[in-house]
């Protein structure tokens, strides 16, 4: 065994570095964006404006999945946030027998 040997052996056990990951580009970046404003008003349309807030909600979300989005967690909540907005409207049309309803 001769040094070069054994330069070669100390060459090939150590790890090449890991690629740095690529600034994410603008069609992810807008996905990034569909998939939060869709937990957003999600939230919101549990308390307001169910009817437009909800199927909005399921829009944007299933688009961000669509899409590749970095974050399907954040787009998955905000798919079942709109279908329990569509939900709780469901349950309050049925309980007031109307489209509108209000509180007390």
């Amino acid at each position: 065994m001769n040094a070069t040997d054994t330069a070669r052996r100390s060459t090939a056990a150590t790890p090449a570095p890991a690629p740095k990951s690529a600034p994410p580009t603008a069609a992810v970046r807008q996905a990034d964006g569909m998939a939060v404003a869709s937990f957003i008003l999600g939230l919101i349309g549990l308390l307001a404006m169910n009817l437009l807030l909800g199927p909005t909600s399921i829009v944007l979300a299933a688009l961000a999945l669509r899409r590749g989005t970095s974050r399907p967690g954040r787009a998955r909540l905000g798919l079942a946030l709109g279908v329990a907005d569509l939900v709780v409207l469901a349950c309050l049309v049925s309980a007031d027998q109307t489209w509108s309803w209000s509180i007390g």
